[in-house]
């Protein structure tokens, strides 16, 4: 009943029409623009256009880099599929932060299976917005470490479109290209972005290549008046890319970390996505505007790959000659097995949200619909390793954990006043309220017509949060906030067991001047610190799938940001510098688990620094370097003084690029990425020691017309 009274009230607002004249489409942004970032009242970093386009983005990773308080675990050096985490949010596959795309969830099934196996091409993003502290509340469903929002392009203001082709070592070409224009009351923008690599692995044995294809198709058209706009936004993607989860043991990576095992010859995913949404806009009232949207998002996947590869790498490390053929492909081995790794999520939902102003406040208030699913058939084949080659034996027919239904129902409210209380103090008091209902059904057989098991859980929490900023004078402001974090428990949860809870704090300083500067302390206090098991984030207990609860746990750090910009005779030298430490713990014995107070958390370097430097001449030739340093993380829980092999290593990459204009429409630019060619061990999940991307030069051209 709750659902359909919202669903009620969306359907009579869209009925609303009134007639005016035209007006700019508005896109659908979380913060606005780096001057807006540097005044909320919580933290957030805006990556902007001109970043994204001098830097030759086509990694998330790389970009996300350059932010505070954001933690990336590479995997496949390209960024494909990415592991990020925002303080108290840890990186496992991404499924711990709200990630959207113009504003609409868009990880495959936010609520039940939030792991982001879909991430939208980055290349054919304008901008994106990283949004932490107690205005994140706002948003949802994961409301600890922080939200990421996508902003693809907008439609222009008039006709105009553009072109970017890169071509790079190991075939790498990169293609997004598009056009809008308008006319009248009406608007649109068609996009394309194509992407291929042959990849930079060898596989034993094997001409196959380790790269990807991906193509990704946008549509968006728009009407509006003075008063109104309706606008609909269309994307379909798909991917095949020759992936896989097995490593390399030590000794193998230290002697050539490119090297990929036989055994994975047959590793591959394949992809599609498609989302599509409705957005409507509705000025009701000089002070009281009103927004509603429609979105509905489908992903296919199927990830055909070695299971159980981890077992022979990590028998390998510990010295058995056997486990180190097998890999080598010098030993016979019988019953490998490969799994179609195959599951279809959608996700749909209504939201409606009017924002209205009175006085000195500035009101959010609005409520949405959501319901997700996963539907997973994964059959597995079985193979003998026979004289290096692999022989098919037969497959076996998905039961169980492998053929299994989980959904999600969602419904969200939520209230956020920023106000002005003074010329010099700004309050934000925000309060959110998620109630989630889900379920797990897993078969007995392939047809579905026994049920093996049945879970559920319902969970319902109210989510505070309040913050502040105060002007102390024309160049100086403090900033504090506290928020109850939450994270949903997924669709494999037991009725008895509760989501993950915290408290976060967040106080620091801002200096706006020649300089801007910018250090936040932060501290999330969790009531029972959980961790989601994927089989490309294997929980520290090592199940793959459903929840792992760690215990009581701290985060606690800090964030410094500075940025300007010198003048040197004729040229421009612009500066970022970034900074981020963090401690993050277990802060009470769990004998049940085995943790001890102190153990780390997985997944949290102590360390990250990036640094950005250009220098502009008048001529139009800039060049730009971009280091960053990110320091080895726990791959489990409670790694200090433990193996080795359960650790990262520590890394130092720095990138290149020079650009030149060759007119006010046409740039031409040169990317190096890991300029010194540093290589080192980014990941041991869930198979093995996997590398970072290597020394990589590509070529450009950038032209707007």
């Amino acid at each position: 009943m709750k659902y359909r009274i919202l669903a009620a009230a969306v359907a009579a607002a869209l009925a609303t029409t009134v007639q005016a004249g035209i007006d700019d489409i508005e896109e659908v942004t979380i913060i606005g623009d780096k001057a807006q970032a540097r005044l909320l009242a919580g933290t957030g970093s805006v990556i902007d256009g001109e970043q994204i386009s001098i830097e030759a983005a086509r990694d998330i990773n790389q970009l996300l880099k350059t932010v505070p308080g954001v933690y990336i675990q590479e995997e496949d050096g390209y960024g494909l599929r990415p592991n990020i985490g925002i303080r108290g949010a840890t990186a496992e596959r991404s499924s711990k932060i709200t990630l959207l795309e113009d504003g609409v969830m868009v990880a495959p099934a936010p609520y039940s299976n939030p792991a982001a196996y879909y991430f939208p091409t980055a290349s054919r993003m304008h901008t994106i917005e990283v949004l932490k502290g107690a205005p994140l509340l706002r948003y949802g469903p994961q409301t600890t470490g922080g939200v990421v929002n996508l902003i693809s392009t907008p439609i222009p203001q008039e006709s105009a479109g553009a072109l970017n082709l890169a071509y790079g070592q190991n075939a790498e070409a990169d293609l997004i290209a598009n056009y809008g224009a308008r006319s009248g009351n009406f608007g649109f923008l068609v996009e394309t972005a194509q992407r291929r690599s042959e990849g930079f692995k060898e596989i034993d044995r094997s001409s196959r290549d380790t790269g990807y294809d991906i193509a990704d198709y946008m549509v968006k058209l728009a009407w509006e008046t003075e008063l109104q706009s309706l606008q609909l936004k269309a994307q379909y993607s798909e991917e095949t890319s020759d992936e896989t989860y097995l490593g390399l043991t030590d000794t193998d990576f230290d002697r050539d970390e490119d090297r990929r095992y036989g055994l994975s010859a047959p590793d591959e995913m394949d992809n599609d996505h498609q989302g599509y949404n409705l957005v409507y806009r509705l000025q009701l009232a000089d002070n009281i505007n009103m927004t509603a949207t429609g979105y509905y998002n489908a992903f296919s996947r199927n990830w055909y790959k070695l299971s159980g590869g981890g077992s022979l790498v990590e028998d390998a490390n510990d010295g058995d000659v056997f486990a180190q053929g097998v890999l080598d492909g010098s030993e016979d081995f019988a019953g490998l097995k490969y799994k179609n790794n195959s599951r279809d999520y959608e996700s749909r939902g209504i939201e409606l949200n009017f924002d209205m102003g009175f006085g000195d406040h500035q009101l959010a208030l609005g409520g949405r619909v959501h319901e997700d699913e996963m539907d997973r058939f994964q059959p597995e084949d079985v193979y003998d390793q026979v004289d290096g080659q692999l022989v098919y034996v037969s497959t076996t027919a998905p039961v169980g954990s492998n053929n299994r239904l989980e959904s999600a129902d969602a419904l969200s409210l939520w209230v956020v006043d920023a106000w002005q209380v003074t010329d010099a103090l700004n309050v934000n008091l925000a309060l959110r309220w998620e109630d989630v209902q889900s379920s797990r059904r897993e078969y007995a057989d392939p047809q579905r017509n026994e049920l093996k098991s049945r879970r559920s859980n319902d969970t319902d929490e109210w989510l505070p949060g309040a913050s502040f900023t105060y002007d102390v004078s024309e160049n100086w402001q403090v900033l504090a906030g506290v928020h109850r974090g939450f994270s949903p428990l997924g669709g494999g949860a037991r009725s008895f067991e509760d989501p993950e809870t915290s408290t976060n704090y967040e106080a620091g300083v801002r200096y706006r001047g020649q300089w801007f500067v910018e250090a936040v302390g932060f501290y999330s206090d969790f009531d029972n610190k959980s961790e989601n098991c994927s089989n490309a984030s294997p929980c520290s207990n090592g199940a793959t799938s459903g929840s792992f609860n760690t215990g009581q746990a701290v985060i606690a750090g800090m964030e410094l940001q500075a940025g300007t910009s010198f003048e040197l005779g004729s040229f421009s030298l612009p500066l970022d510098l970034m900074y981020t430490y963090t401690d993050a713990e277990i802060s009470k014995d769990n004998p049940e688990e085995g943790f001890e107070k102190g153990d780390r958390l997985a997944s949290i370097p102590e360390n990250v620094f990036s640094l950005r430097l250009g220098i502009l001449a008048a001529n139009g030739w800039g060049n730009y370097a971009v280091a960053k340093y990110v320091d080895d993380m726990c791959m489990t829980v409670g790694c200090v003084g433990g193996d080795a092999r359960d650790q990262s290593e520590d890394l130092f990459v720095l990138d290149y690029i020079s650009r030149y204009a060759l007119n006010e429409e046409a740039v031409v630019y040169l990317k190096v990425e890991n300029l010194l060619d540093e290589r080192a061990i980014v990941s041991r999940l869930p198979d093995g020691a996997r590398p970072n991307k290597p020394r990589t030069a590509s070529v450009g051209l950038e032209w707007r017309f």
